[in-house]
Order: C-alpha cells, then sequence, then structure tokens
C-alpha cells in the first residue's frame, strides 16, 4: 500500500530538474565560460599543490600533509557540482535522476562534513606547533597524523550517510524543480509533500553541532597561539606564527562564514537565490581560493614549485 501511495505521490517520475543559476543570469554563455575557467584553476591548482607535497622531502610535515588532504577533499568537492552544471548548460538537458541526485548530496554532504573536521585538525596542528614547539613532533607525529584525517573523512562520511537516506526516502509530489545547481538537501526537501518539520529541527541542530564544535577547537586554538605569539621575544618568530595562521585563518573565515549562512541562520532569512549565490561562494570559489592561499602566501610552497618547474636561481634569490 506504502509503495502505490509513494508511486502515485511521484506520478511516475523519477527525474529532478535542476533550475540551476544560469537561469537567474542575463548572460548565461559568459557566466559558462568563467565558471569553466575556474574550474580548471581549481582542478589544477590543488592537484599542483597535492603533487608538490608529496614530492618534495621538504613538505613532508604535519601542515602540509593537511594541506594537501585540504586540496584532494576541494578536487572532489568541485567535481561533485561543476561537471554536471556545465554538462547541462552545454547540452540544454537539466535534468538529473533520483539515485544520481541521491549520490551527488551524499558525496557533497561527506566532503562538507569532512572539511570541516579537517580545519579544525590543521587548527590543533598549528596550535600544537607554536604553543608546544619542543613536544611537537610526538604530539603531531605521522600516526596521529593520520588518525586525524581519517577521523575527519569518517566524520564527513556520517554526515552523508546520516542526510541523504532520510532526505531522499520522503515522497515527493508535484514540481520536481530543484531551485538550485545540484542537489542540496534542504532544496530538495522543499520540494516534500509530507510534513517535515520534525526532520528539518534535527537537521537543523546536526548542522549546529557539526559547525559549533570544529569552530571551538578553531577558536580555542588560537586563543592560546595568540597568547604564545604576544609572548614571543623574537620578531622573526612572531611574524612567521602570524603568517603561517592568516593562511589558515582566511580560508577558516571564507568556509565557515557561508556554511553558517546557509545552515544557521533561520529560513526567513534565505531565497533560493541567495542560497545559490553563497553555495556559489563555497562549492566552486572556495576550491580555487585554498591553493591560492597556501602558495602566493608560503615561501616553502613557492621554493618548490619553482624547484619543480626548474626555475632558475635567478627567481629564487628573489623568495630570500
Amino acid at each position: 500500500m506504502e509503495d502505490t501511495t509513494w508511486k502515485a505521490n511521484h506520478s511516475g517520475r523519477s527525474e529532478f530538474i535542476l533550475v540551476g543559476i544560469f537561469s537567474q543570469s542575463k548572460h548565461p554563455a559568459l557566466l559558462c565560460v568563467v565558471i569553466f575557467v575556474v574550474f580548471l584553476m581549481a582542478l589544477s591548482g590543488n592537484t599542483i599543490l597535492i603533487l608538490l607535497i608529496y614530492s618534495n622531502v621538504r613538505l613532508h610535515t604535519p601542515m602540509y600533509f593537511f594541506i594537501s588532504q585540504l586540496s584532494l577533499m576541494d578536487v572532489t568537492y568541485i567535481s561533485v557540482t561543476v561537471p554536471k552544471m556545465l554538462m547541462d548548460r552545454v547540452t540544454g538537458v537539466n535534468t538529473i535522476s533520483a539515485p544520481g541526485c541521491g549520490m551527488q548530496m551524499f558525496l557533497y554532504l561527506t566532503l562538507a562534513g569532512s572539511e570541516c573536521f579537517l580545519l579544525a585538525s590543521m587548527a590543533y596542528d598549528r596550535y600544537a606547533a607554536i604553543c608546544h614547539p619542543l613536544r611537537y613532533p610526538v604530539l603531531m607525529n605521522h600516526r596521529v597524523c593520520v588518525l586525524l584525517a581519517s577521523g575527519c573523512w569518517l566524520l564527513g562520511s556520517v554526515d552523508g550517510f546520516l542526510f541523504t537516506p532520510i532526505t531522499m526516502t520522503f515522497p515527493f509530489c508535484g514540481s520536481w524543480e530543484i531551485h538550485h545547481f545540484f542537489c542540496e538537501f534542504p532544496a530538495v526537501l522543499t520540494l516534500s509533500c509530507s510534513d517535515t518539520s520534525m526532520y528539518e529541527t534535527f537537521m537543523y541542530l546536526c548542522c549546529v553541532l557539526m559547525l559549533l564544535i570544529p569552530v571551538t577547537v578553531i577558536s580555542g586554538s588560537y586563543y592560546f597561539i595568540l597568547l604564545t605569539i604576544h609572548k614571543m621575544n623574537s620578531a622573526k618568530g612572531q611574524k612567521k606564527a602570524f603568517a603561517t595562521c592568516s593562511s589558515h585563518m582566511t580560508v577558516v573565515t571564507l568556509f565557515y562564514g557561508a556554511a553558517m549562512y546557509n545552515y544557521m541562520l533561520p529560513s526567513s532569512y534565505h531565497t533560493p537565490e541567495k542560497d545559490m549565490v553563497v553555495s556559489v561562494f563555497y562549492t566552486i570559489l572556495t576550491p580555487v581560493l585554498n591553493p591560492l592561499i597556501y602558495s602566493l602566501r608560503n615561501k616553502d610552497i613557492m621554493v618548490a614549485l619553482k624547484k619543480m618547474l626548474n626555475v632558475g636561481p635567478v627567481f629564487q634569490e628573489t623568495m630570500k
């Protein structure tokens, strides 16, 4: 009986329609080209960063290990949404199957959740390096780094396994138009014709918890870091500490700022258009900005890049 009702509610349909951001633009062709260029930059930038870190022995440190994990997440993250969006624009077919929508939702939730916890792990790494430099090799040995990174991926996948099956089992009726450029679960949930208020409350509490725990770890880590930097007698040491921390804080602000807007503000603050703009920010722009932030402001990365490209010593002198 339930299966019959489910089919009736779905009107025999098995595909969602992604309205996307191109329908909101006055120049969709230009926007498509810009997003394609940004996608290529994110893909190449993060891939180069991963190759640099794993090929250069000087970069085999906990900080760069976590940066490589962040780049891996960003490459996968942007690849989950952008290629489908661009193909829809080129082919003129903006549909996605229900299983495809569920898979996209699962990967997106897993990667977003993993990145939340990874940024907290990176903050703890900076805390250990600056506040406990003598014990740092023990506190952040290779085994600890691998366990922390694995824990981030595991906790992120819990997010995906928790929300995706529940969201996709709700009955959908009427319009199957998702007012988004990918299957973001709040946008999909609005299509349900059943009462989702309890689930939305549960979802909101889980999102707040998943954001507040890492933010608490990050805030605590940087509180002690700032105290330690303030006590430093060496101006050079202070400058180096600020340089490594400021890059991470920039990434944290970009990611958590957008995530908090999307998942912690009441629904009265949201419109489909605003949500899409914010989602573009942390699903498309953040992956392309991360490698730039960590490379342009990092001497070790720039030296390793020039070494890989066999750039002459004249250029390397400018880094000194």
